[in-house]
């Protein structure tokens, strides 16, 4: 069993040092251990994630600056600075930045699952069907593009 470490991670940093590069979007892990694993996200304008699903693990996204347009379960909603969204496990979820401007969010998952090891295999990953694949071995499953809409 991984226990949490005590400390701070810094803003714009990665609790191991290392920045992750996930589809061009830069991803700072900031804790883990087996209930959780937290990460900041920095989409620019046009950045997204598809629709997807945990099927053990709820997820959550505090954003922090700018905002984030999330399709949770078919519907379309819009989060703001300051906002949280909360995503249970086994529904469907993507997140798109919409706008003209850069979103910095915070994200949790709970359990923390298989969440950071694929991350790190992720890691400046560039084929998207090695990345389907990848993320259904470790519990993620991608929706057809046609979710996105």
């Amino acid at each position: 069993m991984a226990d949490l470490d005590g400390g701070i991670t810094a803003n714009g940093a990665a609790y191991h040092g290392r920045m992750l590069n996930i589809l061009g979007q830069r991803y700072f892990p900031k804790a883990s251990c087996d209930s959780t694993y937290s990460f900041e996200t920095n989409s620019e304008a046009g950045q997204f994630v598809p629709v997807h699903i945990h099927h053990t693990q709820d997820e959550f996204i505090l954003v922090q600056e700018g905002q984030l347009e999330l399709k949770l379960d078919g519907k379309w909603q819009t989060a703001k600075a300051g906002d949280l969204v909360r995503m249970p496990r086994g529904i469907p979820h993507g997140y798109f930045n919409k706008s003209d401007k850069p979103c910095r969010a915070l994200f949790w998952v709970s359990p923390a699952g298989k969440l950071e090891a694929l991350f790190e295999k992720l890691h400046n990953m560039t084929d998207i069907p090695e990345v389907v694949a990848t993320s259904a071995a470790h519990d993620v499953d991608f929706l057809p593009p046609e979710a996105n809409d």
